[in-house]
């Protein structure tokens, strides 16, 4: 009887989570309908609906999911949809592992509720990479968790996980190039969650594993679906040559006439504009071909780019410091207001609640500039990664602060432009990190649910220890003597 009450009241509070994840998945679903599109999300629509051809300039993976999920839904609106399911989903789990672990009711809904916290709820049905990168991470740490809770055995159970969570990071990596520093710290807590005590073996077939599928779904994409080069590592290339070198070093660069004067206009361009960063959209020009296509001589730029940063090292490390400032101290773009103006009559479904989120997030902008602040989620994650606390959530802290911390300093030297966005995943992963190191359950990390439906499992009372320990005194087995509680004279009789 007292295990079937201990099940009863795991599944019924399985439940519960499970409806108020689902409450807040409809709820963001409603708000952010058909989904949030800027200029790059409709670049990528177009694609995915064949009126422009598939190019690289945005990762291929995410137009041919949304083409996928177009073609069997007949909605655009599906991929907002997805990313909500993924977000609550995964919050859904980690929260059932939460209480699992540490029977709090309060923790597991705490766990819930980071979705709705302005900085993360901003871009929940946004549709970007950096979203669908920082979802999928959240879906492997999930994953991850619930290895945790196996018990011993369950070999088959232990690769089907990891094969699913190496799925979910395999698309991070080919949704956001520069996700792979943070994934591989979520990829070793995916290992070590599963097999705490994996051997080599183990570590060279998953490792093996992770890298063949990075490596056959890029080939495989490019051979099937053949997208359009647009060099765009060109965009970053003409930040640092267009911001380090002054007019005259670009008059007399060893480039053709045509490139010369390209060079030379966009650096007027960007000094009268007082632009930092993201020269191509503002000073440069765009591309040979306008927005989204690759800008003219990409060879000679990276040839340009090689031979005069490694002569201008205090120059270039001076403009990317600066950048990164800015970055980390006054970043932009904390909201996408709706969906950019476009020629198909996109409009938002409930502008009234796209008003009232609005509000929530500038609000929290404004009254708590830190939430949104590069600095302090770097903060965070380095102490998450140095100072992880103990018990059962030690290992997965550590390893989100670690992977927080990386991919914020990995864009130091490919910062496009300071927004927020490129912070998402870490203002995510600490927030989960802070949550679980909070919970934590002491060194064992035992779970001690309500134990009430069987009496044996309680903990004994004070009296109740007092009266055994009387017992065990009183009921000493035949023979044994009893303990001289002091020193008896010894007898003159002998």
């Amino acid at each position: 009887m007292g295990q079937i009450g201990q099940v009863l009241y795991r599944w019924r509070w399985i439940w519960a989570l499970a409806i108020i994840a689902a409450a807040c998945c409809l709820a963001t679903t409603l708000v952010f309908a058909p989904g949030y599109l800027s200029y790059d999300s409709l670049f990528q629509l177009e694609q995915a609906t064949g009126t422009e051809p598939l190019s690289d300039w945005h990762p291929p993976i995410m137009s041919l999911v949304w083409r996928a999920l177009i073609a069997a839904t007949g909605t655009l609106a599906s991929m907002a949809v997805l990313q909500a399911v993924i977000l609550w989903g995964a919050l859904w789990v980690i929260a059932c592992v939460v209480h699992e672990a540490t029977a709090s009711r309060s923790g597991a809904l705490a766990i819930l509720g980071l979705g709705l916290l302005p900085y993360v709820l901003t871009f929940v049905g946004v549709v970007w990479k950096d979203v669908h990168m920082a979802f999928a991470l959240l879906a492997t740490t999930a994953i991850a968790l619930t290895g945790l809770r196996l018990g011993p055995g369950r070999p088959g159970l232990r690769w089907a996980l990891f094969a699913l969570g190496a799925l979910f990071m395999i698309y991070a990596i080919l949704v956001r190039k520069n996700a792979v520093f943070a994934a591989i710290p979520v990829f070793v807590m995916l290992v070590l969650a599963l097999w705490p005590r994996p051997g080599r073996r183990t570590w060279t077939i998953t490792t093996a594993a992770l890298l063949l599928g990075l490596v056959a779904s890029t080939a495989t994409i490019s051979l099937a679906a053949r997208p359009v080069k647009t060099h765009q590592i060109s965009q970053i290339m003409l930040d640092d040559l267009l911001h380090v070198l002054d007019v005259d070093e670009l008059q007399s660069a060893a480039v053709t006439p045509d490139l010369r004067d390209r060079l030379v206009a966009g650096a007027k361009e960007c000094k009268r504009v007082n632009s930092l960063s993201d020269s191509y959209w503002s000073c440069y020009g765009r591309g040979e071909h306008g927005a989204f296509t690759a800008v003219a001589h990409p060879e000679e730029i990276t040839s340009l780019w090689l031979s005069e940063m490694t002569s201008h090292v205090p120059g270039y490390l001076q403009y990317r410091l600066q950048l990164f400032s800015e970055f980390l101290f006054e970043p932009r773009y904390q909201y996408h207001p709706g969906i950019s103006p476009n020629d198909q009559g996109l409009q938002l479904s409930h502008p009234g609640l796209g008003k009232a989120l609005q509000t929530y997030v500038d609000g929290a902008a404004r009254d708590l500039p830190v939430l949104f602040a590069g600095s302090f989620w770097l903060t965070i994650a380095i102490i998450l990664s140095v100072r992880p606390g103990s018990g059962t959530f030690a290992m997965p802290v550590r390893a989100l602060g670690i992977s927080a911390a990386v991919y914020v300093l990995g864009y130091l030297p490919v910062l496009p432009v300071t927004n927020y966005r490129y912070m998402y995943w870490s203002a995510i992963a600490c927030t989960l990190g802070l949550l679980l190191c909070r919970l934590r359950r002491g060194r064992s990390g035992t779970r001690t649910a309500p134990t009430s439906a069987d009496p044996s499992r309680q903990p004994p009372s004070r009296a109740t220890r007092g009266l055994r320990l009387q017992g065990r005194i009183h009921q000493r087995p035949a023979g044994c003597r009893p303990r001289r509680t002091r020193r008896q004279p010894k007898s003159r009789d002998r």
